[in-house]
């Protein structure tokens, strides 16, 4: 069976969930624990970041790479276009949505994270005690602002990050525009969806239990101190 070792909350795993559902094909989740557990990830792949998919003998990372090995090695349901330039505005889009969508959403998830003691804390895992979890929450937001600051999150790049974000979600708005089937590119889902709903996912949580994510952030999203949350 295939496995994936991945974080919940990364809507760059979220983008490979979507694809192997897609397919149809069964995989097993392995969460990786933030820190010590993206070593085990180091010693499978050489690299620490999630996603990575191990197929066998096979060790994928990043989620384009994971991408391009399951269109080549699962064909059924494929999810390019075979169109020349229908296949080229898929790989467009899906660069655009990683790059744009992916890195800014992260910023404004983590502007959210810096400002609401709920909303932090409800991201920590389950089984953390409670009092550990009221430690974070009760953390000033101040604090956080300040380590934000240190890493390059300033107010300016928070600023700039939302204004990318909004002028994103309108042109996806112009491109779904008078689309009779409801996708980007075909009149089918392509990767060019799989990205953009993936990255999409800081902006609004899904609702319900399809992810393991706590209940108190489930239709929640990054986008609360932004004027577009109702997204």
């Amino acid at each position: 069976m295939l496995e994936l070792y991945q974080f919940e909350l990364s809507h760059y795993c979220e983008k490979v969930r979507l694809i192997l559902d897609y397919k149809g094909l069964e995989y097993r989740k392995i969460d990786v624990t933030p820190g010590l557990g993206q070593l085990d990830v180091f010693k499978l792949s050489g690299q620490r970041q999630v996603p990575v998919l191990k197929d066998g003998n096979q060790v994928i990372a990043d989620s384009t790479a994971i991408a391009k090995y399951l269109e080549h090695h699962y064909p059924d349901r494929p999810i390019l276009p075979t169109n020349p330039k229908q296949r080229g505005l898929c790989w467009l889009i899906e660069s655009w949505a990683d790059q744009s969508l992916g890195l800014n959403g992260r910023i404004a998830l983590l502007n959210t994270i810096s400002q609401d003691a709920d909303f932090r804390t409800a991201l920590l895992p389950t089984a953390l005690p409670e009092s550990l979890k009221s430690l974070v929450g009760a953390v000033p937001s101040d604090v956080f602002k300040i380590l934000g600051a240190g890493v390059g999150l300033t107010p300016e790049v928070i600023k700039a990050a939302h204004t990318a974000l909004e002028q994103d979600l309108e042109a996806l708005c112009y491109l779904l525009l008078g689309e009779e089937h409801g996708y980007l590119v075909a009149d089918h889902p392509t990767l060019a969806d799989f990205a953009v709903a993936g990255m999409s996912l800081y902006f609004k949580i899904p609702e319900g239990p399809y992810l393991d994510l706590p209940p108190a952030i489930r239709g929640d999203g990054g986008t609360r101190f932004s004027g577009y949350r109702h997204l």
